[in-house]
């Protein structure tokens, strides 16, 4: 497995202020697997995607990404692991402004160890005549397949997506999520997308639904064959 968490759990205040934010979650993903986690604003998916991200620690419990124990690293561990393990792709897209497009994936494929050739990886996301203009000079969709080229240019080990088509109109939503699942395909990028749109579940290896902290739903998973 490429992910696998056991027992986490993630609390924030305390006494009658006390947020359980995770509470006791267990989970796998498989090499190459996109999995689709589902949940209300508040249900604790965005909090696990920031402690499998690296982005935020666990109060207890295991996570382990690609066999590395992402529990344990200190400040300056973690962000080697974000920056060898792991992509980000976010609702708000989060283009540095005063670089093209171009540059803001370069960027990321100037501090990876072996990235993928960013003309080919603009090509395969259909931007390539994009590639001279700033972010304000591109639409939503044009803008999130540059965030999806940027994240995915350094060959990470995990693509965690965060409601990537909550800020699209419906169109670029379903390119922008055709893209994905051709990445993920491609290239063999165990995939995470977070979101509170079950109609994204359809595109899914497997999919969990989680609410208040919690895996309410057993783990549904779709054959490889019977993905669109």
């Amino acid at each position: 497995m490429v992910v696998e968490t056991r027992d986490v759990v993630r609390h924030y205040g305390q006494g009658e202020t006390l947020v359980r934010a995770l509470d006791g979650v267990s989970l796998e993903v498989a090499k190459g697997e996109l999995m689709v986690m589902l949940g209300k604003s508040g249900s604790g998916k965005s909090t696990l995607m920031n402690i499998l991200g690296g982005l935020d620690r666990v109060d207890s419990g295991s996570v382990s990404v690609a066999g590395e124990e992402v529990s344990n690293l200190t400040a300056r561990q973690l962000t080697e692991y974000r920056r060898r393990h792991v992509g980000f792709v976010f609702q708000f897209y989060n283009l540095v402004s005063d670089l093209t497009a171009r540059e803001n994936v370069q960027v990321a494929a100037d501090i990876s160890e072996d990235p993928l050739p960013v003309e080919e990886l603009l090509s395969a996301l259909e931007i390539s005549d994009l590639g001279h203009r700033f972010p304000k000079e591109l639409s939503g969709g044009q803008q999130q397949r540059v965030a999806i080229a940027r994240a995915i240019v350094k060959r990470p080990t995990l693509l965690l997506c965060d409601e990537l088509t909550g800020a699209l109109d419906s169109a670029s939503a379903q390119m922008v999520l055709d893209l994905v699942g051709t990445i993920n395909r491609t290239y063999g990028v165990t995939t995470i997308i977070v979101t509170h749109n079950e109609d994204i579940a359809n595109m899914a290896d497997q999919v969990i639904t989680l609410s208040d902290g919690r895996i309410v739903s057993p783990p549904r998973a779709r054959r490889a064959s019977d993905r669109p």
